[in-house]
């Protein structure tokens, strides 16, 4: 019995430490990105998370890209992001690939796909 308990209690902590992880890990995306034209900011934001807002480009300036909380899967993170030119939703799959760089890639529910890199700049 008492090795049940001790099992029961490792599990446990296993399943904390790894939210525990992917939440710092997301928190690697804070800072101020460069796509295409585009410039974004990531801050922390009770709602979602993170939030990304469009701060400078050609349109959509002041649009909040991420739509709901993203949910960490693996070494990625999962949800529903604006594209910063079109302001379409696309379910989408994050992903740092270095400290400096993260990774997007995703479809809209109409099967219109994109990918791209955001490159860190602060």
């Amino acid at each position: 019995m008492k090795n049940v308990i001790n099992a029961c209690v490792i599990i446990a902590a296993l399943g904390f430490a790894s939210n525990a992880v992917a939440k710092s890990e997301i928190y690697n995306m804070l800072g101020t990105w460069k796509w295409e034209s585009f410039t974004i900011k990531v801050d922390k934001c009770e709602i979602t998370g993170v939030c990304a807002e469009v701060i400078s480009g050609p349109k959509n300036v002041g649009m909040q890209m991420i739509k709901t909380k993203l949910k960490a899967q693996g070494e990625n993170f999962m949800g529903k992001v604006a594209h910063p030119q079109t302001g379409d939703t696309y379910n989408s799959k994050l992903s740092m690939t270095d400290i400096n760089t993260w990774h997007i890639d995703g479809c809209t529910d109409a099967n219109v796909c994109a990918s791209g890199d955001f490159i860190r700049i602060k």
